[in-house]
């Protein structure tokens, strides 16, 4: 979810450097990704589209699915079908889409349990969900650094809110999801930028809809969780 916002130097000139190094690389992999792990003739809604880059290269590698958007602040260019939303309420009936998409949503929420439940409520059946793992120090700090280059330029709101494996799971079971896949082997970046901000911090994880529905407790004990 972004502000548009006019960045001057250095700011602009770090977008420059990322779209052409990162961005391009970043949207054609996990495409790919993603991609391979939704349902033949899904619908999809993809929460946070940004421009709608993403969802745009998954629906022209995936032409038997159908793709449109939300986002708090809707682009005038977005490449898809996009609707505003406030940030927490999805603007669709229980049960619209079969699948509801992140990529890189939740840790810029300040309580990623509120846009979970609202995809398990609007879907029929999946949630797939492209985030990151911090389980130390180091991990916390790498993270940070590339949300800050790859967003800070674009106004986006930066709460740092990432979650160790643990704590992920702890809000799938409290939001009614369960994993049908986790992967963690994403190669969003070339070498030797991969070992330095790769090496686990992405996961991509598809999961399905338990069959009891939402549970309404808390996601569990723990930091912020």
């Amino acid at each position: 979810m972004v502000a548009s916002s006019q960045t001057s130097w250095p700011l602009s000139w770090i977008s420059r450097w990322h779209r052409a190094f990162v961005f391009q690389r970043r949207t054609r992999v996990l495409a790919e990704l993603l991609a391979a792990q939704i349902p033949q003739g899904a619908s999809v809604l993809d929460v946070g589209c940004g421009d709608g880059s993403m969802a745009s290269r998954i629906a022209e590698l995936r032409p038997d699915i159908s793709v449109q958007g939300v986002e708090f602040l809707v682009r005038p260019q977005c490449e898809i079908e996009c609707r505003s939303f406030d940030g927490s309420t999805l603007p669709y009936p229980d049960a619209s889409f079969d699948v509801c998409l992140f990529v890189d949503v939740l840790h810029h929420t300040e309580d990623p349990a509120i846009l979970l439940r609202e995809a398990v409520r609007v879907s029929r059946r999946f949630v797939l969900l492209k985030d990151h793992v911090d389980e130390n120090i180091l991990d916390d700090f790498t993270l940070r650094f590339m949300d800050w280059v790859g967003n800070r330029p674009h106004g986006v709101v930066l709460t740092y809110n990432y979650k160790s494996r643990e704590e992920w799971a702890g809000y799938f079971s409290a939001c009614g999801l369960r994993e049908e896949s986790w992967n963690s082997d994403v190669p969003l970046y070339p070498w030797p930028f991969r070992f330095a901000v790769g090496r686990g911090l992405h996961f991509i994880a598809l999961l399905r809809k338990a069959r009891s529905g939402v549970a309404h407790g808390p996601a569990g004990e723990g930091r912020g969780v």
